[in-house]
């Protein structure tokens, strides 16, 4: 591992969860940017996985301090046994995890109120941009590597409802309207990456519903941006490394 900075870690209780989840922080200042990773990734898997050495040089610099968390995709998204509606309700509980004790974490650690980027790979990008479009108020920017942006697509099944829809960025972002989706305008940007190499296509479909997900955000306005890479570029660490280290020196 090259990073050598600060490390620090706090598990949480999740409130309505199956299990505590852990916190892991890198780097001792600059703004603070909220890492997901995989489906039904732990928080040490960034680090495992060489993300967090691909970006060393901006932590150390102390431009970027990361925050990278649990997930709870085994019992929420991943959960494939479970409707498609029980699903979205569960994870409820998760992002109120974040929304609530993460960000209150890292405001505690970095000395109050911020704005904090969030960023995610396969899954977890989606994670990342959710939690965006749901509060842009706390993270008014997202970097999405390899998503699929329709949890509904997950094996879903079932009779789905509210909890469904406002979950999924491929349902409510073609309805926003009116003062929200102004404000929505001036104050998100996301930034979508993905490649169309190996297993882009299929079985994860993160190129095909990645510019699906473009489109939906052009056609409402939403500020985004869509780096395709080529065909060589597949849904693996090795590239989120290079898209990652390509694209966070422009907003640290």
């Amino acid at each position: 591992m090259l990073f050598q900075g600060r490390v620090t870690q706090r598990r949480m209780t999740v409130t309505g969860g199956p299990r505590d989840l852990q916190v892991i922080r890198y780097g001792h200042f600059g703004r603070p940017l909220l890492m997901f990773p995989s489906e039904a990734g732990q928080a040490w898997q960034p680090a495992d996985f060489g993300l967090i050495d691909a970006i060393a040089p901006l932590i150390d610099a102390g431009r970027v301090t990361v925050f990278t968390v649990d997930t709870l995709d085994d019992w929420t998204w991943s959960a494939y046994d479970v409707p498609t509606e029980e699903r979205a309700h569960r994870y409820g509980v998760y992002q109120r995890w974040i929304t609530d004790s993460v960000v209150a974490w890292i405001y505690d650690e970095l000395g109050g109120p911020t704005d904090i980027i969030t960023s995610g790979v396969s899954m977890g990008a989606y994670h990342a941009v959710q939690c965006a479009l749901s509060r842009a108020d706390l993270f008014p920017l997202a970097i999405a590597m390899s998503g699929n942006y329709d949890p509904a697509s997950f094996r879903g099944f079932g009779e789905t409802g509210d909890a469904t829809y406002f979950a999924n960025p491929m349902s409510f972002v073609p309805n926003l309207h009116g003062d929200h989706l102004e404000w929505l305008r001036s104050r998100v940007s996301l930034l979508l990456v993905v490649g169309q190499g190996p297993f882009e296509w299929d079985p994860t479909r993160a190129y095909p519903g990645t510019l699906a997900f473009a489109e939906a955000l052009a056609e409402k306005g939403i500020p985004h941006e869509l780096d395709v890479w080529g065909h060589d570029s597949a849904h693996d660490w090795p590239w989120w490394h290079r898209q990652l280290a390509a694209h966070l020196p422009r907003f640290v």
